[in-house]
């Protein structure tokens, strides 16, 4: 086992800061209160090959893995620009496609997903059921050859910038009658299908929105992979959906972090920069002992992932996003309270990173649940639900 990363990750590492600093937390902030969005930083991204880093290459990706794109996102979260479409259309979406889909859908989408051009929204969330794959009620009946889709999915990211949107829903068992997952790609474009944005308090040029599918009809190879296998390739997307939003939590950390240095080695009080104060060095120097641990989380659970070790890498994508969310949330409230009343100023752009830090708690998986998770699947301890 090494620590030390490969010559290639360090050269990407430097190349996506380098491009996340040419456009920065000021132009992040300028999309999103002006209601704009990234996409020339999306375009850059894609043109020069990151945003595909990890699809194949036979597609035009770069034939790497989730660690080199998670390290492109903690990159560009770290400069103050996280792509959060990043974690959804060439991680979720581009994954399972790349491992499930048939060879029609990979040279469809995947070579889109990998430059840019093409952007894939990822829907599994309902208002009754949140993200519990047994209880959606959003449904795919068969027509002929055709499938026909209806139902609700809520707080579904990027769905105004996207060209289409994978939908977990559930198509009834012929063997049993009982309903199980599968997954069906969507043309945004598609009769019948709608939204509609949600107003949220997040300073984020990426929105939310509630999608309404009624009798959306859709062709045979809509469905992605097996229809009996919707589970197993469900989860094959969700574990690097926490290992990119933890990638992304860390690099909002690192970005609080910096910005709170940088002004207690400068800021004076009685002739002595306020960092000597053990009251606002301490909380600073733990801060960056927590983030370091929930980076090298993040780093061991895309290894996992990527030498193909899925249950492995369950485990510790959603240690990783718990250590993240945590360490994000204190960050940035640390950072605000290190620059005290600057801290709250649309001038030093801290405290507009509140509400977004606060919500790795809770997306794309609660705190709590993730809890749940390491009881029952680490400790062997009974199910409360």
């Amino acid at each position: 086992m090494s620590f030390r990363e490969s010559e290639e990750r360090q050269a990407l590492r430097t190349a996506a800061a380098e491009l996340g600093r040419r456009y920065g937390y000021e132009y992040y902030v300028q999309q999103a209160r002006s209601g704009g969005h990234t996409t020339e930083l999306w375009q850059e991204a894609g043109k020069l090959g990151y945003l595909g880093v990890n699809l194949p290459e036979e597609y035009g990706g770069g034939g790497a893995g989730i660690g080199e794109l998670s390290t492109v996102l903690e990159e560009l979260g770290a400069a103050g620009c996280p792509l959060l479409m990043m974690v959804v259309s060439p991680a979720i979406c581009g994954t399972v496609i790349a491992r499930f889909g048939t060879d029609e859908q990979k040279q469809r989408w995947l070579p889109g997903l990998a430059d840019g051009s093409l952007t894939m929204a990822f829907a599994i969330t309902e208002p009754d059921a949140g993200s519990n794959a047994h209880k959606l009620t959003t449904t795919a009946r068969r027509d002929g050859d055709d499938w026909v889709l209806s139902g609700r999915k809520v707080f579904i990211s990027g769905i105004d910038v996207a060209d289409a949107v994978m939908v977990v829903g559930r198509t009834e068992d012929a063997r049993t009658g009982k309903l199980k997952p599968a997954l069906f790609v969507v043309p945004t474009e598609a009769p019948g299908f709608e939204w509609q944005g949600i107003d949220m308090e997040l300073v984020s040029p990426d929105r939310q929105f509630s999608l309404f599918f009624d009798e959306v009809r859709l062709p045979a190879d809509a469905l992605v992979g097996s229809e009996d296998a919707g589970l197993l390739q469900l989860f094959a997307g969700l574990n690097p959906e926490r290992i990119m939003a933890s990638a992304m939590a860390t690099g909002t950390a690192r970005h609080a972090l910096d910005k709170a240095v940088a002004y207690v080695k400068e800021r004076s009080v009685w002739s002595t920069p306020i960092g000597a104060h053990q009251g606002l060095s301490h909380p600073l120097a733990q801060i960056k002992i927590e983030l370091e641990l929930a980076r090298l989380m993040t780093q061991k659970a895309a290894f996992l992932y990527d030498s193909g070790d899925d249950t492995g890498a369950g485990e510790a994508a959603n240690m990783a996003k718990y250590a993240a969310a945590e360490v994000s949330t204190r960050a940035v409230d640390q950072a605000v309270q290190s620059l005290g009343g600057n801290g709250l100023t649309t001038e030093y752009g801290v405290a507009s990173m509140v509400a977004a830090a606060r919500l790795a708690r809770v997306a794309p998986v609660s705190r709590e649940m993730i809890l749940n998770f390491v009881a029952q699947n680490a400790l062997g301890l009974p199910k409360s639900y």
